[in-house]
């Protein structure tokens, strides 16, 4: 996983695509921790990432550095019930719980990917497996 978190640190910002429906959903993310040999990620329970990967927890990561290479990780979300991945998160990303509290009512909600792929690939070269 260490390669994954790494690529995604370096990148900073990475997309998420979903489907809802038969419409493929697209949209930036950047909360994602390496934790117990995982990869966390962290989505809002009230918005339509989290309803769609309940839904279809089939998924696709991709995210790109400055250098041109770009990394696709696709799997299946797989949702964690213990409440240390998102305390965790938001000890990481302090910001977000202006969002993530008991006055609003939102919560975070952290997920893995299993039965997963991750390559990354080079501008004009052959993709490197990553698990």
């Amino acid at each position: 996983m260490s390669k994954i978190n790494d690529f995604l640190n370096e990148a900073g910002v990475f997309f998420l695509a979903t489907v809802d429906g038969d419409q493929p959903k697209l949209r930036p993310l950047g909360a994602h921790m390496e934790m117990d040999s995982k990869e966390i990620f962290g989505v809002g329970d009230f918005k339509n990432v989290y309803k769609q990967l309940v839904a279809n927890p089939k998924c696709e990561i991709v995210a790109a550095k400055k250098d041109g290479h770009w990394m696709r990780y696709t799997g299946k979300a797989v949702f964690e019930t213990d409440g240390k991945y998102a305390e965790t998160m938001l000890d990481g990303m302090p910001h977000l719980r202006d969002i993530y509290n008991e006055k609003t009512g939102n919560k975070m909600m952290c997920f893995h990917l299993e039965d997963a792929s991750a390559v990354d690939i080079a501008v004009m070269g052959p993709g490197e497996d990553m698990l």
